[in-house]
């Protein structure tokens, strides 16, 4: 069990040290560094050209509306006023930045279940108290789902438990070793000059030894790796993973009713608004006011639509933010979030339709599984429940910042037909509520990269159509020739990165701004 924690612990801190800031940006050929080209291509391709203003909505938990790298940013609603009315007539009261679609005038919804969970507690309605013997014929299918799906919830219960046992031991190993050592703070050379008392401490101490010698604290230490992993595991077992918690009474919706468009509130922040406001800087924080980061693009307006908990999304509010975006004018939406089942992938896939029709470019993260999406389904995703295939989506994998065998991000989804491109993923520095700064990892983090790239050609060529920056997006891409390593059933193995998405490479700005310039 300590060792299971040990070997977590050092797959969540092992990422490579050394990344320039503001990488994601740079250049490989000028600054040795994998990323987009995006600085390059303001200094060669884009001085002293005009650009128009883009649209940008983020779905996702909610925005910082006050972040002083992002405020000038956020869209504005040029129709509504907050004055408590429905001014522009839409069916959204004061809908100012954008709208929230987990909460009401009763409160905002923070946690949810997994998709799982609530399918569950949706079916064992039907099959409550009834087994193989005494269900009909035309149960069995659904049943055996059920009895799939309550096997799955076990399994995520057990592991999520083991977390946070595995967590809290190692605590207490590190607590002793400190007790031990006779200081409060013990220093590098206190834990390098430790003698330990068996296997599990000799392992915990080159651990936190590794730590220290890259400058972190051991105060620091533990509250970023343990107590964060005890605190996620318990978020897990008492919302994510609860099959008796069911915050929905707060949206104060019809739930089961698709079509029903007027609930939520404006309170597009919400009560926690980190994931939201780093993906909304990377995409568009102001480039030029010295302070902070520099997003990729340079002439956006973020609308802001909260439809995430921190748990699984709900279909019907995701097809709401989508159709919402649409009808004011989003021309780029980024999705960083997705799930393993879907309740009502009609309603989305409806949703996604009318915003194509809108000439919309959807954008979503892959997933941080380390799963092959070709065999383990996403959602939402472009296939429609009739087979046919959303035109305009952006399926974007995270890379890291050297061209070598780490290229891909170890935790990132992958899929020779399912995911499109790969994009910056790795510790990527961007905005957090209160005017902070801090490095996130996920292919949440690539894909605003991606969102930003394909805001950037719309600003600087409009006549293109979502379809064409598509298009254009996976055209030029940075080709990659050589081997990835990667774990799979516990084991490395090596696959040419080119088998990982359907373009074969990592996004270039520098490249998609040539291309842009040659279409007519």
């Amino acid at each position: 069990m300590k060792t299971i924690c040990l070997i977590f612990l050092l797959s969540v801190s092992a990422w490579c040290f050394g990344q320039k800031p503001n990488w994601q940006n740079l250049d490989l050929q000028k600054d040795s560094t994998m990323g987009i080209g995006t600085e390059r291509a303001y200094l060669e391709l884009l001085k002293n050209k005009r650009a128009s203003t883009v649209l940008v909505a983020v779905i996702d938990g909610g925005i910082d509306t006050l972040h002083e790298d992002l405020k000038p940013v956020l869209w504005q609603n040029p129709k509504e006023k907050l004055n408590g009315k429905d001014d522009d007539k839409n069916g959204y009261i004061d809908d100012f930045h954008g709208w929230d679609f987990i909460g009401s005038s009763k409160g905002n919804v923070h946690y949810d279940n997994l998709e799982l969970v609530r399918q569950i507690r949706q079916n064992q309605v039907q099959f409550a108290g009834k087994d193989s013997t005494t269900i009909q014929p035309s149960e069995k299918p659904a049943f055996r789902l059920f009895l799939k799906e309550k096997e799955e919830l076990n399994q995520l219960l057990a592991l999520s438990k083991n977390r946070v046992n595995s967590a809290k031991g190692l605590k207490k190993i590190v607590e002793n070793m400190v007790q031990s050592i006779g200081k409060p703070d013990p220093t590098l050379k206190d834990f390098q000059d430790y003698d330990t008392k068996d296997l599990t401490e000799d392992r915990v101490r080159a651990f936190i030894v590794l730590q220290l010698q890259h400058g972190e604290n051991l105060k620091s230490l533990v509250e970023k790796q343990l107590d964060e992993a005890i605190i996620q595991g318990e978020i897990e077992l008492n919302y994510k993973l609860n099959i008796n918690y069911d915050p929905r009474d707060l949206v104060d919706d019809d739930y089961f009713n698709s079509r029903q468009h007027d609930y939520g509130n404006n309170d597009v922040m919400g009560p926690e608004a980190t994931h939201g406001t780093h993906v909304a800087g990377i995409i568009g924080a102001i480039r030029d006011n010295q302070i902070g980061i520099k997003g990729v693009a340079d002439h956006v307006k973020v609308m802001v639509l909260r439809a995430v908990p921190n748990g699984d999304e709900r279909d019907k509010d995701v097809a709401n933010a989508l159709r919402y975006a649409a009808d004011n004018g989003a021309k780029v939406i980024n999705m960083s979030f997705g799930k393993s089942y879907s309740q009502d992938k009609k309603a989305v896939d409806d949703a996604v339709k009318y915003a194509l029709s809108k000439d919309v470019l959807l954008v979503q993260a892959a997933g941080n599984d380390n799963k092959n999406m070709d065999v383990e389904p996403n959602f939402p995703n472009r296939k429609y429940e009739n087979g046919e295939i959303a035109g305009a989506w952006i399926v974007v994998g995270a890379s890291d910042w050297k061209d070598d065998e780490t290229l891909k991000a170890s935790f990132s989804n992958y899929g020779s037909t399912t995911v499109d491109v790969f994009a910056p993923g790795v510790k990527i520095k961007s905005t957090i509520p209160g005017n902070r700064y801090v490095e996130f990892s996920g292919t949440s983090m690539a894909a605003p990269v991606v969102t930003g790239l394909a805001a950037l050609i719309r600003e600087y060529y409009p006549k293109l159509t979502a379809v064409q920056v598509k298009e254009i997006i996976m055209k030029s891409v940075v080709k990659i020739g050589h081997n990835v390593s990667y774990i799979e059933n516990g084991r490395s193995k090596s696959i040419p990165f080119a088998s990982l998405c359907l373009s074969g490479g990592i996004v270039n700005a520098y490249g998609a701004l040539q291309l842009a310039a040659t279409y007519k």
